[in-house]
């Protein structure tokens, strides 16, 4: 990937991956100027949180809180993983559903 476009999305690469807010202002940030590399990372962390309310309302609520911890275990080093792979400037898909959150929101 060209070094320049990372430099440019990385801020907003970033800042996505904290909290739902973090998401949005991400999204706002990218919306003029559409960087690839930040929207790359605005679909990883759509995914995970969209995962992350799942286990939330579902998973804990329907199997368990111990089933529901495990879960949130998972979902948090999948989240690493892709934190890890914006401070290091590489397009990483979060193994097992990060491609299918590049397919899913396609349009962002």
């Amino acid at each position: 990937m060209e070094s320049q476009t990372v430099n440019e999305g990385k801020t907003a690469a970033i800042i996505s991956h904290f909290t739902v807010i973090g998401l949005i202002i991400a999204f706002v940030l990218n919306m003029n100027k559409k960087n690839s590399f930040a929207s790359f990372y605005i679909k990883q962390m759509l995914g995970l949180n969209i995962l992350y309310m799942a286990n939330i309302w579902l998973v804990y609520k329907y199997l368990g809180s111990t089933i529901g911890w495990v879960v949130g275990v998972l979902i948090f080093v999948l989240w690493l993983i892709s934190f890890l792979a914006v401070l290091k400037g590489e397009k990483k898909t979060v193994p097992v559903v990060g491609d299918q959150f590049q397919n899913l929101f396609k349009g962002i």
